[in-house]
């Protein structure tokens, strides 16, 4: 029974990712960028302040501020972590030995998306300590950070899937980096865009006489806004920014059901995808 739920896949990842010096380096550069961000936000808010002292207004602007911060670094660090996962493999010739063996396609790919998001996870642990100094002054509540903690795994979760899927359908590691960076880019970015100009055009057809508070924009609008990771993250530390947002698209629904989905739905897809494509791309390399 035991072996049939082992993945020798996923041990052997963890064995080489905790062992290795750049897993360290890159856990010790994003601990010392939220250092430098805490340290220099402490620093500056003490001094004009004139009081040396945090307000709780002041602790909660640099959570907000820390998680926004933290979601930008898990969106520029997962890509590098598992878009290469398959890649690799093939560019040292060793994935045709990997598929030889008794391993699943299944058990492969979830063992290398695994083992990526146990490294993130430990990353976002290793953070906790720089939310600790925010609790210590207060204006924070614990459940806040739980539930920004669950949808940067969702998110991480997705954005591994995704470079997974890339690094297996693609042969080179480079094109699976840009084509996941890209993604993140159309995810962090362009959804914005296309939100921002839904809404324009929304208030274009609003402003004619005779039309209806809600135009044909709208559901589009909000679906863009929707799985935006940094509008859903404005909207968990500040609900105001729902209300806001609902206001805009005359859409009331709340963002993180349509997010979650989404994503969930994003994950599913990307790891059908790279299961089915594994062996398929070995049987065409022959």
């Amino acid at each position: 029974m035991m072996n049939r739920f082992s993945n020798p896949v996923l041990m052997k990842e963890l064995k080489l990712r905790f062992r290795a010096f750049k897993s360290f380096s890159g856990l010790m550069f994003y601990l010392a960028v939220l250092c430098i961000f805490v340290v220099g936000f402490l620093m500056i808010y003490t001094q004009f302040s004139g009081t040396a002292f945090f307000r709780p207004s002041d602790s909660f602007t640099m959570f907000s501020i820390l998680s926004v911060l933290q979601m930008a670094l898990v969106m520029f660090i997962t890509p590098g972590l598992t878009a290469g996962a398959i890649s690799t493999e093939r560019e040292k010739q060793t994935l045709n030995i990997l598929l030889t063996t008794t391993q699943s396609s299944t058990q492969i790919i979830l063992g290398k998306l695994v083992s990526s998001v146990v490294f993130l996870i430990l990353m976002l642990v290793a953070g906790l300590p720089l939310y600790s100094l925010v609790f210590l002054f207060g204006g924070v509540s614990p459940s806040q950070y739980v539930t920004i903690f669950l949808f940067y795994l969702v998110t991480l979760i997705a954005i591994g899937s995704i470079g997974i899927m890339f690094s297996t359908i693609t042969k080179k590691t480079i094109v699976s980096m840009i084509a996941t960076y890209g993604a993140m880019i159309f995810l962090g970015g362009v959804t914005a865009f296309f939100f921002f100009i839904g809404v324009s055009m929304e208030q274009m057809v609003a402003g004619n006489p005779g039309t209806q508070n809600l135009t044909p924009f709208s559901p589009i609008s909000y679906f863009w806004v929707s799985i935006n990771p940094g509008a859903l993250m404005l909207s968990v530390l500040y609900p105001e920014v729902t209300n806001t947002i609902n206001s805009l698209v005359g859409v009331s629904f709340p963002i993180w059901i349509v997010y979650l989905i989404f994503y969930f739905l994003i994950t599913v897809g990307c790891l059908a995808i790279a299961i089915r494509k594994l062996r398929a791309n070995m049987k065409t390399n022959r």
